[in-house]
């Protein structure tokens, strides 16, 4: 019988896609992501032996290896397709220690897009497994261990058990910390702005705004001076000084790469970063488009390069001026520029066909896939044409000592607005523009008398700098080099689970659990909790991908201050966990009361404990959420229901609060799995508090789960959602609902 060749891949869902390019003498199988790791129960790190880590193969995947290890028997060629990326690479390069087939006769199959031609120009040009990728892969989950290993059991000691520190997410919470802070201490500042409202000889009114007094800057920092301006202007003849015509041009963005894309998500389509990475890799991996079977309709979406292959250029080209005109092209393809740290091996995110128009595949995708899938089509196409093109119009206009501003623009060519057009915060406005900029201005010229209809003062305060959106928060981080477009979905998503902090209408607030681990961990930490030192030691980990640093000297040049650290820390961090006393006495026995954090928050404790169990909530510790509106009515009394956040989480409850008590769980948004069913599952506690999930339509219908449902199917056998829970360690493991599936898989290493 005819030896075949084995092609491992890490998704199930690539297995189907890829299967179909290839002929019967290749046998394509999935790995489920990671097979080998750290242990859970220990370090698996020996320090003294140049950080030499134990690695062992996952319990949840010894199945899955078993298989694979059958298949490679059966073959005498190994072909490892896992993603493109350091993670991808160390999986492969465990794979490849274990399946047992030769070096010579195992290959690094790589592509950017899961089509039939990057599929098997892939196949013609095989390399081999990079070690130095490996060994930053390697690099980054040690000190991620090492970190998460040696600090939590500090914060278990001195604040709370089941704490936990991380090498990133650390960092990112001390940013949503520090701009708390900033907030808290911020003090308004009140200023006017004085607006004219005039007419020329021709319509429309227009609306001008006072800039100077004097020849100076006009300052208007009270009514008082404000009311002074008016009463000046009182009877004063108002003229067109100066018009000024012009022309702004506004280039498109570039194609999206994984920051841009989680945040541009964010903001337009209000998807979490780690929804927005769940989706992608959806499109990415294959939808099944009918008789053409599983397409992959992206390229890979974890990348911070804006490079883009001709021949997708050229398609681009191609389609713009079939649909909309060679007008709107420029005379070569442009070329967009990677910031100097970005990893240039991967294009950026696009279509893998521009031809698969979004209302071409609408059908075969969920409403998110759709919003996502033309959100990148759309941006990509932009990239590739012209900019657009205003006529811009300011005229300044004299009344007494004052200079008044209008300024307007219309659109003379749409360009690339015609098919996407950029958020705000991704297009920054220059400092002259504005809404004004954009209003409708009549013809005027210089020297032309214009009637004032009205003047309009206007109050206002400065602003603090705003909380962080999950979309801003990607944006610092990469600018300042903290972590990598990879890692910040699970950063974000991290940093909630473990209450560090929490999301609330797109907005991101720590809670003062995770404002208290950073004043704890700050100053007794000064590299590990440093933003400047985190984005050094990724440019380290990037140097070692470079094969230009050694790994092994890298890890042990951190370890060696940061143990340091560590040894003075467990000295010198205050024991919140034993209480600090208030000044009060207890109630009860007259001994001290202390304050003290518990699994939900702050409270207050006889020092005597536990001899005395006096203990007094303090609110749980958690910030006054607002009620969030709803549109369903109260079956009690008529109000409308709101959701409200309570110290289990949150819950619908009426409006009209403590007159009428109704309350009921928050759907999940996922519909009950029992046929003829169609409730929708929701959380709820039992008597001891503990979390569990069932059907909102109970007693009617009784199903339920302990383990948390998400609305992904199950790869294995199409059940419409998977349950996960969360692991010690920080692991996740995912499970098919039905159990006679049998589908299990543990999520890749939680990024510290």
């Amino acid at each position: 019988m005819a030896k075949r060749s084995l092609v491992v891949v890490e998704s199930p869902t690539k297995v189907k896609t890829i299967q179909k390019y290839l002929d019967a003498t290749y046998v394509v199988k999935a790995s489920m992501g990671h097979v080998r790791d750290l242990p859970k129960s220990r370090l698996g790190v020996d320090e003294r032996k140049g950080f030499k880590p134990e690695y062992r193969v996952l319990p949840a995947k010894k199945k899955v290896l078993d298989e694979l290890k059958r298949a490679a028997e059966k073959a005498d060629t190994l072909y490892i397709a896992t993603d493109p990326d350091r993670e991808g690479e160390a999986i492969g390069w465990h794979l490849a220690q274990e399946l047992g087939i030769s070096k010579s006769k195992t290959y690094r199959i790589l592509f950017n897009e899961i089509t039939e031609r990057a599929v098997k120009a892939a196949f013609q040009h095989p390399g081999k497994i990079d070690t130095n990728k490996v060994n930053a892969q390697q690099a980054r989950r040690i000190l991620d261990r090492l970190v998460g290993y040696k600090l939590s059991p500090l914060l278990w000691e001195k604040i709370r058990r089941g704490l936990s520190a991380g090498r990133v997410q650390s960092v990112a919470v001390r940013l949503l910390t520090e701009r708390e802070r900033e907030i808290q201490a911020f003090v308004p500042v009140e200023y006017w702005s004085l607006h004219a409202r005039l007419l020329g000889k021709q319509p429309p009114e227009f609306t001008a705004t006072l800039r100077e007094v004097r020849g100076e800057r006009a300052s208007l920092p009270t009514e008082r001076e404000t009311l002074a301006v008016m009463t000046a202007l009182h009877g004063c003849p108002w003229r067109v000084r100066a018009v000024t015509r012009g022309e702004r041009k506004r280039t498109p963005a570039a194609p999206f790469t994984t920051s841009t894309l989680q945040q541009d998500a964010g903001r337009k389509l209000h998807f979490t970063a780690k929804k927005t990475m769940m989706l992608a890799q959806q499109l990415y991996e294959g939808i099944e488009l009918g008789a053409e079977g599983s397409v992959g309709l992206i390229t890979y979406m974890r990348t911070d390069a804006v490079r883009v292959a001709p021949e997708a250029q050229e398609e681009a080209r191609q389609w713009v001026g079939r649909r909309l005109g060679r007008e709107y092209l420029p005379e070569a393809p442009p070329a967009y520029r990677s910031k100097k740290s970005a990893q240039d091996a991967h294009e950026a995110i696009r279509p893998s066909a521009i031809e698969r128009e979004p209302r071409a595949v609408a059908s075969f995708l969920s409403r998110d896939q759709l919003a996502l899938y033309r959100l990148i089509w759309e941006r990509f196409l932009a990239s590739q044409m012209l900019p657009a093109v205003y006529d811009t119009v300011a005229a300044d206009m004299q009344a007494g000592e004052c200079l008044f501003r209008a300024q307007g623009s219309t659109l003379r060519f749409p360009g690339f607005t015609a098919v996407y057009v950029e958020s705000r915060e991704e297009a920054p406005e220059a400092p002259e523009e504005g809404p004004e900029a954009e209003a409708v201005m009549p013809p005027l010229v210089e020297g032309e008398a214009l009637k004032l209809r009205a003047l309009d003062p206007k109050q206002h305060f400065t602003q603090p700098p705003p909380r962080y959106t999950e979309a801003s928060l990607v944006k610092i981080l990469e600018e300042r080099g903290i972590g990598r477009p990879s890692t910040y979905a699970q950063i974000l998503s991290t940093i909630q689970e473990r209450e560090y902090a929490r999301r609330e209408k797109g907005t991101l607030f720590p809670t003062e659990l995770g404002m208290l681990v950073t004043d704890s961990l700050v100053p007794h930490f000064p590299e590990v909790m440093d933003v400047e030192f985190t984005a050094q030691l990724e440019e380290s980990l990037d140097r070692i991908e470079e094969g230009t640093a050694d790994w092994v000297e890298t890890v042990s040049a951190f370890y060696k201050e940061f143990s340091k650290d560590l040894a003075r820390a467990g000295k010198k961090i205050d024991n919140v966990k034993e209480g600090v006393e208030i000044g009060e006495a207890c109630p009860d026995c007259g001994k001290p009361v202390v304050e003290k954090w518990g699994r939900f928050g702050k409270f207050l404790a006889c020092s005597a404990y536990p001899e005395c169990k006096y203990t007094k909530d303090l609110g749980g510790g958690r910030t006054k959420v607002a009620d969030e509106p709803t549109e369903e009515i109260c079956p009690t009394c008529g109000k409308p229901m709101v959701i409200k956040h309570g110290r289990f989480g949150k819950f619908i409850a009426c409006s009209g609060y403590p007159a009428c008590k109704t309350t009921k769980p928050v759907p999940l948004g996922i519909i009950c799995p029992q046929p003829g069913c169609g409730g929708q599952l929701v959380e709820r506690r039992t008597r001891k508090g503990r979390t569990f999930f069932a059907c909102a339509k109970y007693p009617q219908c009784t199903f339920s789960v302990w383990a948390r449902p998400i609305p992904e199917p199950c790869p294995k056998c199409g059940a419409t959602f998977l349950t996960e829970r969360l692991a010690r360690g920080g692991k996740t493991t995912r499970a098919c609902v039905r159990e006679e599936c049998g589908y299990k898989q543990e999520a890749a290493p939680t990024v510290a």
